[in-house]
């Protein structure tokens, strides 16, 4: 089945009676190999085709960081959910400077295809996303892909809400942590979007939740984001309150949640995800 979809298998684990994998194969639209991680819960383990939801990671991450820290296997295993966590960048690219920032080029990818050199190459983890690697994972293993979600953290919480925005029926179901909402004004949005697309502000409206919004999109499932009070990155970078203020103006239903006392560390992920995978299944009505 690996050889026929051109997946190597890395590793594999026991966990809360299911497999924890690792993969690489050679992506066609990343220019590169690339690697992704699969937890499948145990009835993917015997046969049976289960729901799936996809995690994007943040900033300095990569495929295994979800997987690791999240604590969601428990209950993504007793809920019958496959999680799939991709990288968060193309590895390799070779692009001069890529290595240099924590907050560009190598592990910051930002889920988007960068149009502006030496980047658009390989820095194209918006199709990855959005077609190659579900394709690819979900010909490969028992997943039904017509109970797909997303959900992510940070920079990768901008990328689920983008993604669950841009094409709602692909995406069933849409959850964020912590989510950089609205990158056109932010600092850490703001480098990335100019450099990897450029000065041309429209361009940057497809990969902003709060524009997505403004400019009509929507999703017919509510949108869960939690985001902690403590979080030291909140009135800098994330803004959460401008994606309430927009999903109030354009009637998008939206769960928008500040804990308080958390900050924007996986320690806030883990005291969350139960509610997360939840959230995710009964939009599946799988609950």
């Amino acid at each position: 089945m690996t050889e026929a979809t051109g997946l190597k298998l890395l590793e594999e684990h026991y966990a809360h009676g299911g497999r924890v994998r690792f993969y690489e194969h050679q992506s066609s639209v990343l220019g590169l190999p690339a690697r992704f991680g699969v937890f499948l819960p145990p009835a993917a383990c015997q046969g049976s085709r289960v729901p799936v939801v996809y995690a994007l990671a943040g900033l300095t991450c990569t495929h295994e960081t979800f997987l690791i820290k999240s604590c969601a296997l428990a209950e993504a295993a007793r809920l019958g959910i496959a999680l799939v966590t991709p990288d968060t960048s193309p590895r390799g690219a070779g692009v001069e400077g890529e290595a240099t920032d924590w907050d560009l080029g190598t592990g910051a990818g930002f889920y988007l295809d960068a149009t502006q050199q030496p980047w658009a190459q390989h820095y194209r983890m918006g199709s990855y996303i959005a077609q190659e690697l579900p394709l690819l994972v979900e010909e490969a293993l028992p997943l039904d892909g017509a109970k797909r979600g997303i959900m992510g953290h940070s920079m990768g919480g901008h990328g689920a809400l983008v993604h669950g925005l841009q094409a709602p029926l692909f995406w069933k179901s849409v959850s964020a942590f912590a989510p950089v909402v609205h990158p056109s004004v932010v600092p850490w949005g703001k480098k990335a979007l100019s450099t990897y697309l450029g000065q041309d502000h429209a361009a940057w409206r497809e990969h902003d939740a709060v524009c997505l919004l403004e400019d009509g999109h929507r999703h017919s499932a509510p949108i869960l984001v939690d985001t902690g009070s403590a979080d030291q990155f909140l009135r800098r970078e994330l803004q959460p309150w401008l994606l309430v203020e927009a999903a109030e103006k354009t009637g998008q239903s939206l769960i928008c949640r500040e804990q308080e006392g958390y900050d924007h560390s996986y320690w806030f992920v883990q005291s969350f995800v139960t509610d997360h995978l939840r959230h995710h299944a009964s939009v599946f009505g799988v609950a």
